[in-house]
């Protein structure tokens, strides 16, 4: 390892030791969704990282979150015709609230969550022309976390994508969604 790596790693650590809280690991994780919208069914998987940060936790119920990293596929059933099969990328960082404390193994929540989206093909159909690849996902959910670590989750989400009407038509795309997520 040559020396500019060596410091370049030395002050990412030094960065992370600093603005981490001790009390409160980071976890990275994977999850699987499946849903059906807008004549389009959809399927995806996605690489999560917990934020080190909670807010509001001398409360019952406190906010964290994490990063959620995307990737899915599309498939439209429009009995119009002209369904092309979309690949979405995502970025979208995640808002959770639950409670504060908990001794059960099971526990609640809600999520919120806005991001960025790359869809391969804004023709989705022929009765949905999305306009530009570039979208802006939001969704909420309701969900609980299972198992003495709380590292399962299992969900509900209703996720919206449109681009915000930076281009026209933005007929926009609703999905229900279940989604699995584990947690290491």
């Amino acid at each position: 390892m040559n020396e500019k790596t060596q410091i370049l790693l030395g002050l990412l650590g030094c960065l992370t030791a600093l603005t981490s809280t001790p009390a409160l690991a980071t976890r990275d994780g994977v999850g699987f969704e499946l849903g059906e919208g807008d004549h389009t069914d959809m399927a995806r998987i996605s690489i999560d990282h917990s934020w080190d940060k909670k807010w509001f936790t001398d409360r019952s119920w406190s906010l964290g979150g994490y990063w959620d990293f995307s990737a899915g596929k599309w498939n439209p059933h429009s009995q119009t015709g002209g369904n092309h099969e979309v690949n979405d990328y995502s970025i979208t960082p995640v808002w959770r609230m639950s409670p504060t404390h908990s001794g059960s193994n099971m526990v609640p929540f809600v999520e919120l969550g806005i991001g960025a989206h790359y869809i391969t093909h804004h023709d989705v159909s022929n009765d949905r022309q999305m306009s530009t690849n570039f979208q802006f996902g939001d969704h909420v959910a309701a969900g609980v976390s299972l198992g003495q670590k709380h590292d399962w989750d299992v969900m509900v989400r209703f996720q919206h994508l449109s681009n915000a009407g930076i281009q026209n038509p933005n007929p926009g795309i609703n999905f229900l969604q279940l989604r699995v997520g584990h947690w290491f």
